[in-house]
């Protein structure tokens, strides 16, 4: 955590230092340290201030870039359509001293957006809940879909499995901790292996020109949407990862979380299945989203799409408990075989019921 003088001196960087009266930690990200800027006289806050973690995005200059076009473009759309009340649906940076929405200060950057009065997050998955993420994210890739200036792919290949099937077979080849005799180990190995090639097909479409990328949020989760006291989502938040990829990144990742009725890290593997109706409460609403650009293709292959998430989690977990666990924090020894088990079951549930 920083101390509060190097916080205000910051923040004073980007906002008149009139209208900070205290500075507080704000929410538990795992990413970036985030805190409110309370303002004289006032219960809510005014800003927020960001730690940027750029271990993480290592390009901030990119991606400040993707996030600048990205909302400019979304409130542009908003003002020509007559949006009411448009500073609570689209976030808003403020410019620093520099003219750029960041600082570097020592060797950290830092960032400040507006606050957005009387929004809270939810964390419960419902039918209702899942319907709304999948209309409010599939409304947020349609209104990115005429973009026309450049978003950067500010972490190379995140959702490309192809990608992380290599990542496995080299930490499969290099075996630095000695796991690979496992024989546990080595039946997962040819489980994934078995399945490698059907859940390559997006990135084989890809090449041949079938399957399009689009500018998608792809970290999407309930609680990345703020909702106003009535329970109407007001605005997407958490910006950070918004790339190109393939639909299957927004409609994929958010069923991963959302339709296991388990942990990702449960060792109950009894516990895990694949809710089928928060999937097709998330498809209903998805599909309205998109219903200006997806196509047939696309739509075609989102069931693909909910099995390739718990797959490539999989894959991504099981490779890193060979390394010796360099990656994912982990709470015990074999905490990441036991997140490998549980991200199978799931895969091995939604391919159930995909091929019925």
């Amino acid at each position: 955590m920083h101390d509060k003088n190097s916080l205000f001196s910051i923040a004073s960087r980007f906002v008149d230092p009139a209208l900070i009266a205290d500075i507080k930690p704000l929410g538990n990200g795992l990413i970036n340290d985030t805190y409110k800027i309370m303002a004289p006289g006032q219960e809510q806050p005014r800003y927020v201030l960001q730690h940027i973690n750029d271990k993480v995005f290592t390009d901030v200059e990119m991606l400040q870039r993707n996030i600048e076009i990205v909302t400019s473009h979304i409130r542009c759309k908003y003002e020509a359509s007559g949006m009411p009340d448009i500073d609570r649906r689209v976030l808003h940076f403020v410019k620093a001293d520099t003219g750029k929405t960041y600082v570097k200060v020592g060797e950290e950057y830092w960032r400040v957006m507006d606050f957005i009065a009387d929004s809270v997050t939810q964390e419960a998955v419902t039918p209702q809940s899942a319907y709304d993420a999948g209309r409010s994210f599939g409304d947020f890739e349609s209104l990115l879909a005429d973009v026309k200036e450049p978003i950067g792919e500010i972490i190379p290949n995140f959702h490309n499995i192809e990608f992380r099937l290599q990542q496995l077979d080299e930490a499969i080849a290099a075996d630095a901790v000695g796991r690979m005799k496992d024989p546990e180990v080595q039946d997962y190995v040819a489980r994934i292996k078995a399945h490698a090639e059907e859940m390559c097909l997006g990135e084989r479409l890809y090449r041949e020109g079938k399957l399009p990328k689009r500018i998608c949020h792809c970290d999407t989760k309930v609680n990345n949407m703020l909702f106003d006291k009535y329970g109407n989502v007001l605005c997407i938040i958490d910006l950070d990862t918004v790339m190109p990829s393939f639909v299957f990144s927004d409609f994929g990742d958010f069923l991963r979380s959302a339709a296991n009725t388990g942990a990702e890290d449960d060792p109950d593997l009894g516990n895990i299945h694949f809710d089928m109706t928060v999937y097709e409460s998330f498809l209903e609403g998805y599909l309205e989203g998109t219903k200006a650009f997806l196509t047939p293709l696309e739509r075609e292959l989102l069931p693909y799409a909910a099995r390739l998430f718990p797959y490539m989690q999989a894959v991504r977990f099981f490779a890193d408990y060979i390394n010796g666990d360099t990656y994912y924090k982990v709470k015990y020894p074999e905490h990441n075989l036991v997140r490998t088990r549980a991200q199978w079951k799931l895969f091995e549930e939604a391919t159930r019921e995909f091929s019925v």
